[in-house]
């Protein structure tokens, strides 16, 4: 049997990892969680979109101990450390469906969901799928609940400001690279050289490629979409220059 501790320690490299792209990811989560709380309240039933590892329910469950949590994905190396960190707690379901298939939510166990949450996933999809997801979590989240997407969110507005913020990420990601922080094809390299996830990494190889890029869109993009879905209102609750939390209210 595998020890739990080498699962959370893969929880950390990829914690790691996402954040040498993405140096404010835990204030977005802090903002997501305050954002789920304040319009939940302090025990939601969540989906927890495009899970990966389980870094947002991992941070849900320390936010709000009485919340629960269905994770959903398909990528067999990150659901198999989810599974090594979450399994074993009563809170957390697992499900694997893919989000391009327009049948996906039949995988979910019944009923609606407070809150549906997902960071740096969605612009993996083609705008299409990603347009008709938004429609099926409309009919997903209870009326009042909420939505929230954290993601890549390029403004095509401010080009010399997103030029000066890239130069800023960039040296910034130099300097940890020589510090010895893994990049997203070195953890997935390292990643493989585990037996334990070698099986799971060559078969989310074989069923993504080296990166499954959809479309990035700008923020009001996103919330134009929500409402158009049949979500109330939605708006931006954070933003970089890059990313944004895009929230939308049933």
């Amino acid at each position: 049997m595998v020890d739990r501790q080498h699962w959370e320690q893969w929880q950390r490299s990829w914690d790691r990892q996402q954040e040498w792209y993405l140096p404010d990811r835990e204030e977005r989560f802090r903002v997501m969680l305050d954002v789920v709380e304040a319009v939940t309240g302090p025990e939601p039933r969540v989906l927890d979109l495009a899970c990966g590892t389980g870094s947002i329910t991992e941070r849900l469950f320390a936010r709000l101990p009485g919340a629960v949590s269905v994770g959903v994905d398909q990528d067999p190396a990150l659901m198999t450390i989810a599974r090594g960190v979450l399994g074993d707690d009563r809170r957390f379901t697992l499900v694997t469906a893919d989000l391009k298939d327009p049948e996906w939510a039949r995988a979910l166990p019944p009923g609606s969901f407070d809150a549906v949450v997902t960071a740096t996933a969605l612009h993996w999809l083609p705008t299409d799928d990603l347009v008709r997801l938004y429609g099926d979590l409309a009919g997903l989240v209870r009326p009042g609940g909420v939505f929230l997407n954290a993601d890549h969110t390029p403004e095509a507005s401010i080009p010399l400001l997103s030029a000066a913020d890239a130069a800023l990420r960039h040296r910034r990601q130099e300097r940890e690279a020589a510090e010895g922080v893994l990049d997203w094809e070195g953890w997935w390299i390292a990643a493989a050289a585990d037996p334990l996830l070698a099986e799971q990494v060559a078969a989310r190889n074989a069923m993504y490629g080296s990166h499954a890029d959809g479309a990035s869109h700008p923020a009001g993009w996103h919330t134009g979409r929500l409402v158009e879905a049949g979500f109330r209102e939605a708006g931006v609750a954070w933003r970089s220059v890059s990313d944004a939390l895009v929230a939308a209210v049933r």
